[in-house]
């Protein structure tokens, strides 16, 4: 069994053509992806609302994470294998870096967003952080 079809069955979501196309855009690539990134990628024409739909069940279900880059926009990147529903943090887990060179953002898996304290009454739903420089490739 492939790969894709294996996180498709673990997360016991339907094995659709769409499901599989858009895991495998994923899967290939080391940034994260806009939702015109992943519907450039795809080699059979699925309508936007499939893909939106599809992008949607894969992040509530906690196979992607959102990305939030500089320019207000929303971007999506694969979890890693110990990412589950229940335990879907990516907002508090790792920052993500997007390089001014090549424009790609990627996750910083081993850098952690430092405790952030809020004053009483407050409460916080999402951190987010996002570094902006060179990337390692552009250096």
């Amino acid at each position: 069994m492939s790969e894709v079809k294996t996180i498709l069955k673990d997360y016991k979501l339907r094995q659709t053509d769409c499901r599989e196309e858009i895991l495998q855009v994923f899967m290939s690539k080391p940034h994260a992806l806009a939702h015109a990134d992943v519907e450039g990628q795809l080699t059979e024409q699925f309508d936007r609302v499939t893909v939106y739909r599809t992008l949607k069940t894969f992040l509530d279900k906690g196979i992607i994470h959102k990305v939030l880059d500089d320019e207000g926009g929303v971007k999506y990147a694969i979890c890693k294998a110990n990412c589950h529903t229940e335990d879907h943090k990516h907002h508090h887990d790792h920052v993500h870096f997007k390089c001014i060179t090549c424009g790609l953002t990627t996750c910083l898996d081993h850098v952690t967003i430092p405790s952030i304290i809020l004053p009483e009454g407050y409460q916080r739903v999402e951190t987010n952080l996002l570094v902006q420089g060179v990337c390692k490739s552009c250096n």
